[in-house]
């Protein structure tokens, strides 16, 4: 059977190749479509692009964040040469100051200088170089989203039967309107001819105009169209549970419920039917909660 998916979650992996090594995290939350964000090292471009492919693939809604940590250890990294060109700008413009009266510049203070130092890598380092890198980063990013699903699901799993429990909770509480409905009638009926007989006693063929004034309303108060679709909409919810993802479907289905509630609570002529409106909408909105997690 399948099981619907929550939208929060996290993943890990970690990957290493060619003195390069690797961490990544993928975490979500809620969210209305699928959004997914991307932290990673310099230089490797192309990686941004991958990862959403991949959430894209395998996820529909949620703020997806993907992070990926990366260090070169030391035997790989290269080594440190002077960029003399750059070096010779700086030694000039500091020449200059110094004969203004500044104070000539330190060996260290010219080495932190930016883009005096570079890191000259033993291979090259260039994008040929760091392609199966770049791969083998791709294919921890899939592992990471790969358990950032799973844990998604296993939220899914939790999630179902509280759902479920609340849609057979709307059931029983339709079940129960039904039933104060079918004495909505006669209790209208009663109130109208105990009032008409307060203000006119006396007055003849009265009995006829209350039967027609009750009968309109009694159809005005009639609540057996929004049972009926209340009805329906629990059965829809729970082809919606079997179906996944059901998200976007069952979140719309919490609007219908509740304009059904609302109705119910607004035609009701007696507190018992009353009251039942007012814990349907009440049960409504707590369902409405959890289905905001579900993708």
């Amino acid at each position: 059977m399948t099981v619907i998916s929550g939208m929060t979650g996290f993943g890990r992996a970690d990957g290493a190749l060619d003195g390069w090594s690797w961490s990544v995290e993928a975490r979500s939350v809620n969210g209305r479509n699928l959004e997914v964000r991307f932290r990673g090292p310099n230089g490797f471009d192309a990686l941004e692009r991958l990862t959403r492919t991949a959430a894209q693939a395998r996820l529909n809604r949620g703020q997806v964040t993907v992070g990926v940590q990366a260090r070169r250890s030391e035997v790989g990294a290269g080594a440190v040469r002077v960029n003399e060109a750059v070096l010779a700008r700086y030694l000039a413009l500091a020449n200059q100051l110094a004969e203004e009266g500044a104070t000539p510049p330190s060996a260290d203070g010219l080495l932190a200088l930016r883009g005096v130092l570079d890191l000259a890598d033993e291979d090259g380092d260039d994008a040929e170089t760091r392609a199966p890198i770049e791969a083998a980063m791709v294919t921890t990013i899939e592992q990471a989203l790969e358990a950032l699903k799973l844990s998604r699901h296993r939220e899914g799993e939790q999630l179902e039967p509280v759902i479920a429990g609340f849609i057979d909770r709307i059931e029983g509480l339709a079940r129960d309107a039904e039933g104060e409905a079918e004495s909505q009638t006669d209790h209208i009926r009663e109130r109208f001819t105990r009032r008409m007989g307060e203000l006119v006693p006396d007055a003849p063929g009265l009995d006829d105009r209350i039967i027609l004034e009750a009968a309109a309303l009694a159809t005005r108060a009639d609540v057996r169209e929004e049972l009926d679709r209340l009805l329906a909409h629990v059965g829809s919810a729970r082809q919606l549970l079997q179906h996944p993802p059901s998200g976007r479907k069952l979140d719309f289905l919490m609007q219908e419920f509740m304009r059904e509630a609302n109705t119910l609570c607004s035609k009701s002529a007696t507190t018992p039917l009353t009251a039942i409106g007012l814990e349907l909408k009440a049960v409504i909105e707590q369902i409405r909660e959890q289905v905001q997690n579900v993708e």
